[in-house]
């Protein structure tokens, strides 16, 4: 467990320069050219990898053909996140991915669509996205909150406090 935790951690890491990466890129060239960047790139190294490290076992592919087509799932979230950090910048858009795939991820579990074993749907995981979600909100209007006052003094006021 320990290591699956671990890993998610640095995959946390790994999407998030890569996200930011990808925005940076997308300034020059379109999200097109970026997507198709990023994932030509991704396919060459993934594939290097797999030669090395499981030889001609890459080439065994046991799934339903559907999910072959994750790859093309992919293209639409480079395309989606770069566009959404370069327009909200890293932390607000990777916020709301995460928002977003813990409340899909509970939807797929629910349902048990895609291939995964259906979890019975409890109230104790809503609260849970509703306070992830709600933390999310609370970090992205932290700074808005802080720069206005809660009371508006006047210049009368302030004097006689001081």
């Amino acid at each position: 467990m320990a290591l699956g935790i671990f890993l998610a951690i640095i995959g946390g890491a790994f999407v998030s320069i890569q996200n930011t990466f990808n925005a940076n890129v997308k300034k020059r060239v379109s999200v097109w050219t970026t997507t198709t960047l990023v994932l030509f790139l991704g396919f060459a190294a993934s594939f290097v990898a797999g030669l090395a490290f499981e030889g001609i076992g890459l080439f065994s592919f046991d799934a339903e053909p559907w999910f072959w087509f994750s790859g093309i799932v992919g293209v639409g979230v480079v395309a989606c996140v770069t566009q959404g950090v370069q327009i909200l910048g890293p932390s607000r858009a990777i916020s709301l991915v995460m928002v977003s795939q813990i409340f899909f991820g509970l939807m797929w579990d629910t349902l048990g669509w895609f291939g995964l074993e259906q979890v019975p749907f409890t109230w104790q995981s809503l609260l849970g996205v509703l306070m992830i979600s709600g933390g999310v909100l609370l970090f992205q209007l932290g700074p808005k909150l802080e720069q206005k006052p809660f009371v508006k003094l006047n210049a009368e006021t302030v004097e006689a406090n001081d």
